[in-house]
This record gives C-alpha cells, structure tokens and sequence, in this order.
C-alpha cells in the first residue's frame, strides 16, 4: 500500500511541475486559436487532464510539450465542431419558430485578434503554430495532423486573407 501512496505523491509532484512549466504557454495557443480566456483554460484543464494518466508512459519526456500541444489543438478542433452542429441545430429551430435571428459572435476587442478570427479554424490554427509558436512546417504539420504541403497552403491562404484587414495597422 505504501508503495501505491509514494506513486501518487511523485506522479502529482510530476504533473504539478509540468503543469507550472506549460500551462501558461499552452493557455497562450489556445486563446489565439480560439479568441476566448475562459475556453482557452478550460481547453488546457482539459488537455492535462488527458495526460494525467499517460505522461508517466512517456518514452521520452522531452515529448511532453508537443503531446500538450497536440492535446490542446485536438481539443480546439472538437470545441469548434460541436460548436458549428450546435450553431446549425439553433438555426433550424430559429427558421422552425419563424424568428430567423442568431446572435452575432461580439468577441472583437482588437484588431489582429478580430482579424484573426475572421479566419477558418484550421488557417487560424496553422497560422497560430507557424508564427506564435515558431514550429516549422513539419511539425505543425505532426500536431495539426495533415502534411506540410497543406500547412504551406492554409499559412498561405490565412494570410492572403489577414493582408487586406491589417492594411491600415
């Protein structure tokens, strides 16, 4: 029993530590890809809550940030598609009841951040990890989970779209 006890106290100093080295930077991608403080938290709660179980399996700890950060676009990309079946349902009703009006998204306080979330999800994300996390092309490719050719072509894209909206700033 006492060994049992000893193996929680080291995994919970363990994950304590990765949690205090990470979660701030992994707080950070997931408020660019979503645009939201309190999701993007939750994002992170959740993510490390995922790997509370598997980071002790490991092979090489050094992974522990790019499983992480893996874990929280994996998590955005779900939010984002629960999100887009629940916008659809309340539509349909609201076309259903004959009223016909959705609440516009108000979360634009400043400009690269609205312009930023002018874009689809997967620009947003490739832009995200290619910029503010400086990953090359490879590697977003590993954690967006598709080849580099379409992070080149997203980044590209993504861009083309930020050019005409930051022109001023």
């Amino acid at each position: 029993m006492q060994a049992n006890v000893d193996a929680v106290r080291i995994e919970g100093g363990v994950l304590s530590d990765l949690y205090l080295r990470h979660a701030e930077d992994a707080a950070r991608i997931a408020y660019l890809i979503t645009g939201d403080r309190p999701l993007a938290e939750d994002l992170v709660q959740d993510a490390f809550v995922r790997l509370a179980g598997r980071f002790l399996h490991l092979r090489d700890p050094k992974g522990f940030e790019a499983y992480l950060r893996k874990t929280v676009v994996n998590l955005a990309n779900s939010h984002f598609r629960r999100r887009k079946v629940e916008r659809r349902y309340t539509e349909r009703e609201a076309r259903r009841s004959g009223s016909g009006t959705v609440d516009p998204d108000l979360a634009s306080r400043e400009a690269i951040r609205a312009a930023l979330l002018s874009l689809p999800v997967r620009q947003r994300t490739a832009i995200v990890l290619r910029f503010y996390e400086d990953l090359s092309e490879a590697n977003t490719a590993e954690v967006m989970g598709c080849r580099p050719g379409t992070v080149k072509s997203l980044v590209s894209r993504g861009m083309e779209r930020l050019r005409p909206l930051m022109a001023g700033d």
